[in-house]
């Protein structure tokens, strides 16, 4: 479980090193679809702030298949598509989930594995999702010059019995400005 301990007005200790958390940066993501052939049209954004817990995520999204589905934070800032296996494959540009204690385990937004595991994206039966979501113990200059990923499935924050919380094919990416 990722610790978070409140030290002044703007600074955090997250796993006992010192990281500004400044009140009130904020970006703002685009999120495209995604496929083998490349980034497609626009399905939203998403605002990503600080706040004095961590990382709020506000999504602004359509067009998406309702139910749930795995959300996180790529390692590369490219949503482009890459050669895997000799087939293109949709946003593989981004990397892998953001790792930056390797520890190689995906255990969900409060479990201790990737830092780059966010809470499930949830799609209303319109398409729509804009549900607000919080990452504790994680700031916006941490996932700075990086993607967001939605994928296809849902995702039980496990690696078995799919890898990677079995939420399969990438459909919609955005890049975090640096």
């Amino acid at each position: 479980m990722r610790k978070i301990i409140a030290i002044g007005v703007n600074v955090l200790a997250v796993c006992g090193v010192a990281v500004a958390a400044p009140s009130g940066a904020s970006v703002t993501v685009t999120m495209n679809a995604v496929d083998a052939q490349g980034v497609g049209a626009s399905v939203g954004t998403i605002l990503l702030k600080d706040s004095k817990n961590g990382l709020v995520l506000i999504p602004n999204l359509k067009g998406l298949v309702p139910g749930e589905h795995g959300f996180h934070v790529h390692e590369n800032p490219d949503c482009g598509p890459k050669e895997k296996d000799g087939k293109m494959t949709a946003a593989l540009a981004a990397g892998g989930h953001f790792d930056p204690l390797a520890t190689g385990k995906h255990l969900g937004p409060h479990g201790g594995g990737h830092r780059g595991d966010l809470p499930k994206l949830e799609v209303a039966g319109d398409g729509t999702a804009t549900k607000t979501m919080h990452l504790e113990g994680v700031s916006l200059a941490d996932v700075r010059n990086r993607s967001i990923m939605i994928h296809a499935g849902g995702d039980n924050y496990a690696d078995s019995p799919a890898p990677l919380g079995g939420g399969g094919a990438r459909v919609a990416c955005g890049v975090i400005p640096k």
